[in-house]
């Protein structure tokens, strides 16, 4: 039985029982686009369940929409990074694992040229999901033993630059900003019920698609993120200016990693370093 196969078996059963009351997936794209979400609440309907190399988005954002909770309890497909941006909500009480079922499926990783988050992933297998559909063939290794230089290394090459020209590549990519917070609808971390973009009494973000204003919202929003994100680099792939947002998460991220040794995600008991304090802590990031 193909992967396929069993997800429409698995998600049939789940409704049919009334154990879910929706599914939330991938839909049938054509071919070489995107796969798009959607919300299966009929029995019948889950053949327009996918599961190929075009299912990119990270559905766990649809967990955080009032529209979607009225519909009821959900399951959800999530890869392995989907998987880490669920524990870092439920760190953050922003769902109750108790009231939704995780249906996990294995990525081997195949992603579009013009990004290269999948090829530095190495939790390509989710590993607390309620329901286990597929497995990698050949795993990449366990993630306490993943090399810290492989998920870096697009990072490590941008630092190679002097400090002149990092400010000239980054005013040159904010340079296109249109200001359309694509990135922050796709990131399933940005759930504010209002941005500081958005706050106009005081305003803390230029509105306007200025340089400045630019450079003041992405790096405001990188430091948000600061030790939250997974890397599922939906901000990147939402863009539709293309501009390269995953190197400022990489370089918070490999601070965090460094600092604290803590990736986001990755362990469901671990404190993360933003708001936990402890006597072990190092002092010499804030020199």
């Amino acid at each position: 039985m193909s992967t396929q196969e069993r997800l429409h078996e698995t998600c049939r059963r789940l409704l049919e029982e009334g154990t879910v009351q929706v599914v939330i997936g991938y839909a049938h794209t054509a071919p070489g686009e995107p796969a798009f979400p959607v919300f299966i609440s009929d029995p019948a309907d889950v053949g327009q369940l996918v599961w190929n190399r075009c299912c990119l988005a990270n559905l766990t954002k649809y967990l955080l929409r009032q529209e979607i909770r009225a519909l009821g309890k959900p399951a959800i497909f999530v890869k392995g990074c989907d998987e880490r941006a669920l524990v870092v909500l439920q760190r953050e009480s922003q769902i109750d694992p108790a009231q939704m079922l995780s249906i996990g499926v294995a990525c081997r990783g195949e992603e579009s040229p013009r990004h290269a988050a999948c090829a530095a992933c190495d939790v390509r297998r989710p590993r607390f999901c309620d329901i286990m559909i597929d497995e990698v063939p050949d795993d990449p290794p366990p993630v306490a033993a993943s090399s810290a230089a492989a998920r870096y290394a697009d990072l490590e090459i941008f630092l190679t630059k002097t400090p002149a020209e990092r400010v000239a590549y980054w005013t040159e990519e904010l340079s296109r900003c249109v200001k359309c917070y694509a990135c922050r609808q796709a990131c399933p971390l940005c759930y504010c019920q209002r941005c500081i973009a958005d706050k106009n009494r005081p305003t803390s973000i230029d509105t306007s698609a200025t340089l400045k204003g630019n450079f003041a919202w992405h790096i405001t929003r990188a430091f948000h993120l600061a030790g939250r994100c997974v890397g599922c680099d939906q901000c990147t792939r939402a863009c539709p200016a293309g501009i390269d947002l995953r190197l400022l998460n990489l370089s918070l991220a490999r601070a965090a990693e460094l600092q604290f040794a803590y990736r986001a995600g990755i362990d469901r008991q671990a404190d993360p370093p933003i708001g936990t304090c402890s006597e072990r802590d190092q002092e010499s990031f804030i020199q």
